[in-house]
């Protein structure tokens, strides 16, 4: 088939914003009569899920504390589940385990969830939590643990098989995906529309561009000319931050044992809810007793049969000196060193470890291969979604990407009603002028 000259809807990425936003606007072009599947086409310079989604660790959560992030991570939820066979999504719900100092942060989760109607238990106190633990992992030993919230809904999908699923259901509405196409850039008309998509195969004139591509958003950001620093109002005061800028990049740390995904399974021999565990209880070494951390630390993991053994991560740190490098291309010329630090198998499998007994001594299973990956955080490290140069939707998740399989649905309602859906105004890029932030929690995490 010829490379298209013209396409109403062009998608940039072929990643899970991009498949949901191209199959989500298929339907709402065919049911509004304003359109069909045949009208869009997605580019990726690779191939489906070969950027962020197809290393994301795929744990799909309402566990945040913002009442914003978590009304629109339950509509995802909801998308998750309305095809968990093609999504290949494994309802096993998701557990928050965290110390006092985060007790009162997810108690008030709990209540807003309820709030909500999504269904959650609450348990609190020391004794309470580890005879809940005990319940599901009789070999639970994590300390100085005193809230437990466990989320029934969420989950976990297998990232790159849900892609494909996901594809499937686009190209059979007619969408088009093409890979191995890089876009160099944006063309204009006198209005400052975007008029064309100019590409490494030729240019694409366009009526509408989605960009959905992850930790590449400050490359596509900065070809459309967007600001690279911008002015936050402090909500307290109304004082301005000046020359903040737009994207701070964090190495994500992921990684994977490799034990027999069956080692990870509850007393009663059913896959487990995804752990996360928020600990500031000191953390030593399994292989050797010695100190890692005295300060919070926290993990996440699951038994993945996809990944072939158990898999998670922990909290990310900041990259600041190759910040320059990674915008340009985030993964081409990376390494497994670069993406997951050396000391992130020692501390994740020792924590591992020290909240299950059954972890103890698998040190040497670690699979030491890419994992992880590279996030492009907002400054907030919350995400963007909003409309620029009049015809341009771009979608910045702020690493927030896997689990928001629901924002593809709510980006094509955007794109096609003239009303914007409620879900995503607080994540309009006005927010930092406005002063209209989403709260801080205590977790160690920046997207919590």
């Amino acid at each position: 088939m010829a490379f298209p000259q013209h396409s109403p809807y062009v998608i940039v990425g072929a990643g899970i914003h991009g498949l949901s936003t191209a199959y989500h606007l298929a339907l709402k072009l065919q049911a509004t009569g304003k359109g069909a599947g045949r009208d869009i086409i997605v580019l990726d310079k690779s191939g489906i899920a070969a950027g962020a989604t197809g290393i994301a660790c795929g744990v799909i959560r309402n566990n945040y504390f913002q009442p914003a992030m978590r009304e629109l991570m339950a509509h995802s939820v909801k998308v998750w589940e309305s095809d968990p066979q093609a999504y290949s999504y494994h309802p096993v719900g998701y557990m928050q385990i965290s110390p006092e100092s985060m007790h009162a942060d997810v108690a008030s989760i709990y209540q807003q969830q309820r709030a909500i109607g999504y269904e959650s238990t609450f348990i609190e106190g020391e004794a309470d939590c580890s005879k809940y633990m005990k319940g599901l992992f009789d070999d639970w030993q994590a300390q100085n643990i005193t809230s437990v919230l466990h989320e029934k809904p969420g989950g976990y999908a297998n990232n790159t098989r849900a892609m494909y699923g996901l594809a499937d259901k686009l190209e059979a509405e007619g969408v088009r995906i093409i890979t191995g196409v890089e876009v160099t850039g944006f063309g204009k008309d006198n209005s400052g529309a975007i008029s064309e998509v100019e590409t490494s195969k030729g240019d694409i004139a366009c009526d509408f561009v989605v960009i959905g591509a992850g930790p590449w958003a400050r490359q596509f950001w900065e070809m459309l000319e967007l600001p690279k620093t911008i002015s936050i109002k402090n909500p307290d005061n109304g004082e301005l931050t000046n020359g903040v800028p737009m994207w701070v990049y964090w190495s994500l740390q992921e990684g994977v044992l490799g034990v027999d995904p069956k080692l990870q399974i509850t007393n009663d021999g059913k896959l487990p809810p995804v752990i996360h565990v928020d600990s500031d209880a000191p953390l030593y070494c399994d292989e050797d007793g010695s100190l890692i951390t005295d300060q919070m630390w926290g993990i996440y993991y699951k038994p993945d049969f996809h990944f072939g053994g158990v898999q998670g991560g922990a909290a990310p740190f900041i990259v600041d000196k190759e910040a320059d490098t990674v915008a340009v291309d985030p993964y081409g010329a990376s390494s497994p060193e670069f993406i997951v630090g050396p000391d992130f198998a020692r501390m994740w499998v020792s924590a591992l470890a020290h909240c299950q007994k059954r972890f103890a001594g698998t040190m040497p299973k670690y699979k030491n291969e890419p994992s992880g990956g590279l996030g492009a955080f907002t400054p907030d490290s919350f995400p963007v979604f909003d409309r620029f140069h009049q015809n341009c939707y771009f979608i910045a998740d702020s690493n927030h990407g896997y689990k928001m399989l629901g924002v593809g649905k709510l980006v094509a309602e955007d794109i096609c009603n003239t009303a914007s859906p409620e879900l995503l105004k607080p994540f309009r890029f006005s927010r930092y002028q406005k002063g209209e932030l989403h709260p801080v929690s205590n977790s160690p995490f920046p997207w919590s």
